[in-house]
């Protein structure tokens, strides 16, 4: 077996600040959270900016100094291994790498939903279509697997395309609805007090997308060794990144409901039918074609990134020998963890087809987006609480290198403790029934069933792999 330094040492140092800047828009950044958005309603503007303030930022600031204290391949199993040692590293790192098993297939039903509107004016036939949505998600899962099986030095045009074609149509969207509002009014009233949250049980489990929607920033911290001079990199792409998201979520989902009553908007292509809506409205149809077009660029890099990033977790666990040793193995020509990114694509492709097993396409696409967040926010758990027992190391202090959170401790508490505290709530809340829910009991069941099977399958290939390093030193 390759030792760990020799395995890491042969990945290629391909990305620069626009490359990360881009990786991030494209993991971060997707329009199915602001037509999601746009379906809960007005008071989803205030949601994004309590988000922003109570995770994004404090998220962004822990991320900035566990990367440039730790810019190891492998990010948050990393972190979560240095504070707590290597069995909550490992749950943190499986459980990050897991979540994707349900998290592609919703991403990818979502993106080819939106991509239907390509077809133009057969698009919102297409979007509800069972048989094209499967078809064309197989079709970006492969292309996603594929180019980065080649590698980032190929792959990362995908995820730099898909930045931008996450980015434009979305802007295109804010431009079209102010120029709709200015020549034929806005389809919603919005008033100060229909923009403030409401407690609705109805609708309470929308409020964990909120913060997952926010999330992403972490993953490519997971491919430091890849990055040049990821320790100034990786900040600086963090913050700009941020900055534009958040403006982009916020101006969206006003447009979108500006074009569209909440009541009409879907919640997985809703942005483009919004679109669509507005070009007609100013008599330039092709809009809604083109930011069709965009957007499945746009998906198929945001599928990218993320096999991109999250291949590298189980790469790095193999390496350590908590996983199967073929995990941590390096593609002799194009110098990529190819097992780990086709194991990956693989699972997730079976679990896209599983996930049709339901009454509705809705359903099975709700069902998959909370099972993902639940996993993928326990890592989270995980790097809040890494902060804090971090901070007290006498090398936070001693590293030159490290961007560390403003405050002192004090700053480094706020921080932990606010976004350990909306990741808590946002998994409570992802078990509560979104309030079209055919059958409460059986969503609740399926939910909780699948994240707790997949966390003892974890456990028993973690015991597994300690049991044969002590077999053989």
């Amino acid at each position: 077996m390759i030792p760990a330094t020799d395995a890491k040492s042969q990945l290629r140092k391909t990305m620069g600040f626009w490359d990360v800047l881009l990786f991030n828009i494209a993991t971060v950044l997707g329009p199915r959270w602001i037509a999601a958005a746009g379906h809960n309603g007005t008071s989803s503007i205030s949601l994004w900016g309590l988000a922003a303030v109570f995770f994004f930022v404090p998220g962004a600031l822990v991320i900035n100094e566990l990367s440039s204290r730790f810019p190891d391949e492998g990010g948050l199993y990393v972190w979560a291994k240095e504070a707590f040692g290597p069995f909550h590293g490992f749950v943190a790192g499986w459980t990050y790498w897991i979540y994707t098993v349900f998290y592609f297939p919703g991403l990818l039903l979502a993106s080819a939903s939106m991509s239907a509107y390509v077809f133009g004016g057969h698009g919102a036939a297409l979007a509800q279509d069972r048989s094209f949505l499967l078809w064309c998600s197989m079709g970006l899962l492969l292309v996603a697997v594929a180019l980065n099986i080649v590698g980032l030095n190929i792959g990362k045009w995908l995820q730099n395309a898909g930045g931008v074609g996450t980015f434009v149509p979305l802007l295109i969207l804010v431009i079209v609805a102010a120029l709709v509002v200015l020549h034929h009014g806005s389809a919603t009233h919005f008033t100060a007090r229909n923009m403030m949250p409401v407690w609705n049980w109805d609708t309470v489990n929308f409020w964990s997308q909120i913060a997952f929607a926010f999330t992403g920033l972490e993953l490519v911290s997971a491919m430091s060794e890849e990055v040049r001079d990821p320790r100034r990199t990786l900040p600086r792409a963090v913050y700009a990144a941020g900055a534009l998201i958040a403006f982009i979520y916020i101006a969206g989902t006003f447009a979108v409901l500006a074009l569209v009553p909440a009541g009409s908007i879907d919640p997985q292509s809703g942005v483009f039918n919004a679109i669509a809506v507005g070009s007609i409205a100013l008599k330039i149809g092709f809009l809604g074609v083109l930011a069709a077009m965009l957007v499945t660029v746009g998906n198929a890099g945001g599928v990218g990134s993320t096999v991109a990033g999250i291949a590298r977790v189980p790469f790095v666990v193999g390496i350590d020998r908590y996983l199967p040793a073929a995990f941590g193995k390096i593609h002799p020509k194009w110098k990529t963890p190819w097992i780990s990114i086709l194991i990956q694509g693989g699972l997730s492709g079976a679990f896209l087809l599983l996930s049709q097993i339901s009454d509705t396409t809705r359903g099975a696409y709700q069902s998959l987006v909370d099972i993902a967040i639940i996993l993928y926010f326990i890592p989270f758990l995980y790097m809040f609480a890494a902060i804090i027992k971090l901070s007290r190391r006498s090398d936070r202090a001693a590293n030159p290198h490290a961007i560390l959170v403003p405050g002192g401790q004090a700053g480094v508490w706020i921080c932990g403790v606010l976004g350990f505290f909306v990741v808590l709530i946002a998994i409570i809340f992802s078990i509560i029934p979104p309030g079209d829910t055919t059958s409460k009991a059986f969503f609740e069941f399926k939910v909780l069933a699948a994240t707790i099977v997949f966390i003892v399958i974890g456990l028993a290939l973690y015991w597994r792999g300690v049991r044969q390093k002590s077999a053989t030193g």
